[in-house]
């Protein structure tokens, strides 16, 4: 699979800038085309390179890692994914499931491998995404030297369990809903006006000091051709596995956990399930669920330690 070097993309309404810095790449996967940004240090490195995946929301977008990426690329190769409905990659209108945000992941994945063989990486991801995540790394272990899941989701105390695997909170009534034609865009423009957006920054932070860099850049990629479909997706439960406990008991590599304890997303009673196995660390941090933006250097300091740990 190539991936091509690729200008940024010019919409109808103007042009969505770049998330990150460095060079961004398009590729024509099997669940459409992907943009992925990329850069490296000028006097190379001899550290297996770092994917960064975003998380799943209204207005998901490469900059949520911007952060990490742009202190990565003085020192390795990294790499910043835009899943599908999401940033630059196609946003048309289709079902988005689990299975197609975790074959994007291995599609950014064999793109790494042709620019870098088969040398195992390091992988990160926010919130939901570190569901897809998982689920990539159980399906090609050798690939990944870690994962690092940032205020993973399925931690929660469980309301419904499945024996299969694949089950998901999926609701076709209420996407029906959402993608009925007669309000499905002027509720989307609600959902992400920016009033809207600053509530959810808030609720996300648990304070009103959430980045004013992200909040901007959030507007900007929800008032992009077709950004409602995939939230839509989101919001109906289709992108939940009904139990992911099990995908991530299954993980052998290094895992590094890192929550903050503000906001909405506090619940993770049931990491008791990995606390104490050999091959988990776990960091708490006094933030909200971007700990990476509020507490840049101690979140890079604790994540750079997990690291030195690792087997070279």
């Amino acid at each position: 699979m190539n991936a091509t070097p690729a200008s940024p993309a010019v919409w109808p309404d103007g042009e969505l800038p770049a998330p990150v810095s460095g060079q961004r790449y398009d590729i024509n996967s099997p669940v459409g085309r992907l943009t992925y940004y990329s850069a490296s240090p000028e006097s190379g490195s001899t550290l297996p390179p770092l994917l960064l995946i975003h998380s799943i929301n209204a207005a998901g977008s490469a900059y949520e890692v911007r952060p990490l990426y742009e202190h990565y690329r003085q020192f390795r190769t990294v790499y910043a994914l835009e899943l599908p409905g999401f940033g630059h990659s196609d946003r048309g209108k289709r079902l988005y499931s689990v299975r197609m945000m975790t074959d994007a992941i291995l599609a950014m994945l064999r793109a790494i491998q042709d620019d870098h063989g088969s040398t195992p990486i390091d992988a990160l991801a926010v919130s939901l995404s570190s569901e897809f995540l998982a689920r990539a790394v159980t399906e090609t272990p050798l690939a990944f030297r870690s994962a690092a899941l940032v205020s993973p989701t399925g931690f929660t105390r469980q309301k419904g369990k499945s024996e299969d695997k694949d089950a998901t909170r999926a609701m076709p009534w209420l996407h029906g809903f959402f993608e009925f034609p007669p309000w499905s865009e002027s509720f989307f423009r609600l959902l992400s006006s920016k009033a809207s957006i600053r509530f959810f920054l808030k609720k996300t932070w648990g304070s009103d000091n959430y980045d004013r860099g992200l909040a901007d850049y959030d507007y900007l990629t929800t008032h992009q051709p077709g950004a409602r479909h995939a939230p839509y997706y989101f919001v109906s439960g289709y992108l939940f596995t009904l139990n992911i406990l099990p995908i991530y008991h299954a993980l052998t590599l290094p895992v590094w956990m890192s929550h903050g304890v503000r906001g909405d997303f506090v619940d993770y009673s049931a990491k008791s399930s990995v606390e104490g196995r050999a091959n988990w660390k776990i960091d708490v941090f006094q933030t909200g669920a971007m700990p990476h933006f509020e507490v840049e250097a101690e979140f890079i300091a604790r994540y750079d330690a997990f690291l030195a740990g690792l087997p070279t």
